[in-house]
């Protein structure tokens, strides 16, 4: 019976989200549903799977996806357990929908602590740039001022952009490019 109730809720999810670009069949038993606008620092990607014997069982929910690691650890947890809660309560029924709607519906109490997380790490930062903008050098006894550098606007925006939302560079933004540095020093060919 489970088989034939995964396939219903197969075609039904198929239906309802087949042109929404969040929603991605993995496999027939596995979706993945992005929570959240791309690359804000609220959204989520939800992944749930179905074992054999779905819907009499809860989905496998997880949070582990690459796109998730800027949530720190304690918010996927909450948010896993309150979605454990819900399908819960859905048991013996279709719930895979039922779930990525309560996700949707509940994104902002669900992400409520990563917010914070996000404010507190601003606010850091901005403390940090702002702190001594000037340091004292006590050279013999005198005191001199040594100014500390201040970047212009089109420093800052140049920094910004090439980093992402937390200010960090991408991965492999200082790799070297190998293909081009072969080709410039004979195509790593040895002499014999």
């Amino acid at each position: 019976m489970p088989k034939e109730d995964q396939e219903e809720e197969l075609e039904v999810l198929k239906s309802i989200y087949e042109s929404d670009e969040c929603f991605k069949e993995v496999n027939s038993t596995t979706f993945q549903y992005r929570i959240g606008e791309e690359g804000e620092g609220m959204s989520f990607l939800l992944e749930v799977s179905w074992g054999e014997d779905y819907p009499e069982v809860t989905p496998n929910m997880s949070l582990d996806a690459f796109y998730n690691n800027h949530i720190h650890r304690e918010i996927k947890d909450d948010i896993l357990q309150r979605l454990g809660e819900q399908a819960e309560e859905n048991l013996g029924l279709a719930m895979t929908f039922t779930l990525i709607e309560w996700a949707k519906e509940n994104r902002e109490d669900l992400m409520a602590k990563q917010l914070h997380i996000l404010e507190n790490k601003r606010i850091e930062g901005e403390t940090k740039a702002q702190e001594s903008p000037e340091r004292q050098v006590d050279q013999g006894g005198g005191n001199k001022k040594e100014k500390k550098e201040q970047l212009t606007k089109a420093q800052k925006r140049r920094i910004a952009d090439r980093t992402d939302h937390r200010g960090e560079r991408p991965r492999g933004w200082d790799w070297v490019d190998v293909v081009k540095h072969l080709s410039k020093t004979g195509g790593g060919k040895q002499d014999g």
